[in-house]
């Protein structure tokens, strides 16, 4: 009885003392937080969800990242964004240019299809801010 008695305290107490997840989790949110601020943001979104897969029960962190993964994939949408508006600016010049129907069309079917991808990253951004606009008021409720 009495050496069921101590087996059971050390039980309790190595129960005790062992890490949180939060606090398993915290190398991997470090690591997040360095890379976002480096703007290596495709690489905090990839460790996101390494973190949501390795720490599922890590709440306090899961809820730090929802805020990062946002803002990365924000940041991301927006270079998208800059870079597709550039080549679109570019085939609208060229489509103002062509001098036959072909040229014309071509470069048409490219112009379209650039424009459509730009309107879907600017739907993409005011989902995201809306989120976090959602996430902001949640939190001033709190």
């Amino acid at each position: 009885m009495r050496q069921l008695f101590f087996a059971l305290l050390l039980t309790g107490l190595l129960v005790a003392c062992s890490q949180s997840e939060d606090e398993k989790a915290q190398p991997l949110m470090q690591k997040i937080e360095h890379l976002y601020a480096k703007g290596s943001y495709q690489a905090v979104l990839d460790s996101i969800r390494k973190l949501r897969t390795d720490f599922p029960k890590a709440v306090e962190s899961r809820r730090k990242s929802l805020r990062l993964w946002q803002e990365a994939s924000l940041k991301i949408a927006q270079q998208d964004i800059a870079r597709t508006d550039s080549a679109l600016q570019a085939a609208t010049a060229l489509y103002n240019q062509a001098k036959t129907l072909r040229e014309r069309n071509f470069i048409g079917i490219r112009k379209d299809s650039l424009q459509i991808r730009y309107d879907a990253l600017c739907g993409t951004v005011r989902v995201i801010h809306r989120r976090q606009q959602e996430a902001a008021e949640k939190e001033a409720r709190e």
